[in-house]
């Protein structure tokens, strides 16, 4: 018998429950139970018929740390057993006779609610034009304006702004009292000519605004507090915890279940219409390699066996870089009882360009830098929303214990380092105004001597940080670089779809996790018509 406790407290998680004692067949088994697998556990399951199973090899609220609820403490939460403790390889410094460049943390989260349990809570769709690119692999219903309607059904947005959702789970809206460095930043960027938003997290607007969080009184609210909580005494919703998803299971070329692992010990669920696989930009690709599907050469020589050569999986991976401008003050930053990144800008690098492609976020204190340590002090961090640069993620081995290989190739492509030089001069006019003046700012890093664009080339290709937004390893389309066609079904095969981050075909202008429920709301209804 499985094991199920709901809970009301907003940052609580489901107790983990047991795998079934029988194999059991579903409709649906979702692998992964991040943002998209939670909402898609909780609408699937609206439909009493349809008998789901979600597995997820993290906890659940046992194994979660206390300090998940607590949104001032999200930037330790990276190191702990709430994320996979993701690397990447050493990264390219922009000269090939230079030494390697550095690994770069890469935070996920693992356990109920995935990512958005342990994220800088931020909900933002980006600017519209940031989807634009979603249909140049001819994917058909996935421009921005078809989106909208699924970012509506994720909110309940405080701002009652045009467009915006009103019945959703999410409670959205911005900190009631941001820091007020960050208010004296958000003067600063109006002094210098930028512009002020009124809904920057909408899609529709440029310039400077708080941003909307999932905050609800005081405490994160994550896609397993909103969606997933709610459903957990449905009948026809089974959760499996601490499932490690080995394989999947095949019948010819139909997707027919999982083989996953708990406690030593192997399971399998089988599956009537479909799987899906929602555990992420990381995770479903690496099931999907392991599984034999993916580029036939590289699956040979890590040992795999090639059920189906589809040479997208892992390919395109990408990511915000943040390259962070560090400042001591001569005034006490008051301590952040928020996310600490509570106002955001969007901004173009060039005049000409069709939208915003820079980010520029405020940050209530001094993030580490490998120039020297700031003890009190905020930072402005500079973001190319809009990367060029494209990476990889590959496997060594069949074995579901063994950690991927990420590559996501940040700042190959010079245009990336190109706008992230327009954003920091952009950043430094903010530091300099008159609205910053009476905190006696000093720029520490990367400071007064890089002055010259190599310097700040330099210094964005070797201290920049994951803005953990990784996308793209099973691109959304139609033509042959594509894993998954317009319906989120993996081309090629039967019975298997995915529908999560990996999906993504361009990064949009936007902390991401906004985006993933809207491609699961939307998932959600495929699933449907296709019943």
């Amino acid at each position: 018998m499985e094991r199920r406790h709901a809970v009301s407290s907003p940052a609580a998680h489901p107790e983990q429950t047991a795998p079934p004692e029988q194999p059991g067949t579903y409709d649906i088994v979702l692998v992964g139970g991040g943002s998209a697998g939670c909402v898609l556990a909780a609408r699937l399951t609206e439909d009493a018929g349809v008998r789901v199973l979600l597995l997820e090899a993290g906890t659940a609220a046992a194994g979660l740390p206390d300090a998940v609820a607590h949104p001032p403490a999200w930037p330790g939460l990276g190191k702990t057993a709430a994320s996979w403790g993701d690397t990447t390889v050493p990264q390219q410094t922009g000269s090939p006779s230079a030494a390697p460049g550095p690994r770069i943390m890469l935070p996920r989260g693992r356990g109920l609610g995935g990512s958005s349990a342990i994220n800088a809570m931020v909900f933002a769709r980006g600017h519209r034009t940031g989807y634009a690119g979603w249909s140049e692999r001819g994917a058909k219903g996935w421009a921005y304006d078809d989106l909208v309607p699924y970012f509506q059904r994720t909110e309940t947005a405080a701002s009652g702004a045009p467009g915006r959702g009103t019945q959703g789970p999410l409670l959205v809206a911005p900190a009631a009292e941001p820091n007020e460095v960050l208010l004296a930043c958000l003067d600063g960027a109006l002094e210098t000519g930028q512009q002020r938003a009124r809904d920057i997290s909408g899609g529709l607007e440029e310039g400077f605004a708080p941003v909307d969080l999932n905050v609800v009184a005081g405490r994160r609210q994550s896609a397993a507090d909103a969606y997933l909580t709610p459903a957990l005494d449905r009948p026809n919703l089974s959760v499996v915890t601490g499932a490690t998803a080995h394989r999947l299971l095949f019948e010819g070329e139909r997707c027919v279940g999982v083989e996953y692992g708990v406690d030593g010990r192997t399971h399998t669920a089988r599956s009537a219409r479909e799987v899906v696989l929602t555990a992420g930009a990381i995770g479903s690709a690496q099931l999907l390699l392991r599984s034999g599907i993916g580029p036939a050469q590289e699956l040979r020589a890590a040992g795999v066996e090639v059920r189906h050569d589809l040479p997208g999986v892992g390919r395109n991976l990408h990511d915000h870089p943040r390259v962070n401008l560090v400042h001591r003050t001569s005034r006490a930053v008051p301590p952040g009882r928020g996310n600490h990144g509570e106002i955001i800008g969007l901004l173009r690098s060039a005049p000409e360009l069709d939208g915003p492609d820079l980010q520029i976020i405020f940050i209530d204190i001094p993030v580490p830098n490998p120039v020297a340590p700031v003890e009190n002090g905020f930072t402005i961090g500079v973001s190319p929303m809009r990367p060029y640069s494209r990476g990889t993620l590959r496997i060594t081995s069949a074995d579901p214990y063994a950690p991927p290989v990420l590559d996501p190739g940040y700042f190959t492509d010079r245009r990336d380092v190109a706008a992230v030089l327009s954003g920091i001069n952009a950043a430094r006019a903010i530091a300099r105004s008159s609205a910053l003046a009476a905190w006696g700012a000093e720029e520490v890093a990367p400071g007064a001597g890089a002055a010259d664009a190599g310097s700040l080339a330099a210094y964005a290709r070797t201290a920049f940080t994951s803005y953990c937004h990784p996308v793209g390893t099973c691109a959304l389309g139609e033509d042959d670089t594509c894993v998954v066609d317009s319906e989120l079904r993996v081309r090629g095969l039967a019975g298997l779809r995915v529908a999560d981050g990996s999906v993504i075909p361009s990064i949009p202008s936007n902390n991401t996790n906004a985006t993933v429920y809207a491609i699961a709301e939307r998932a959600a209804d495929l699933l449907r018509a296709s019943a």
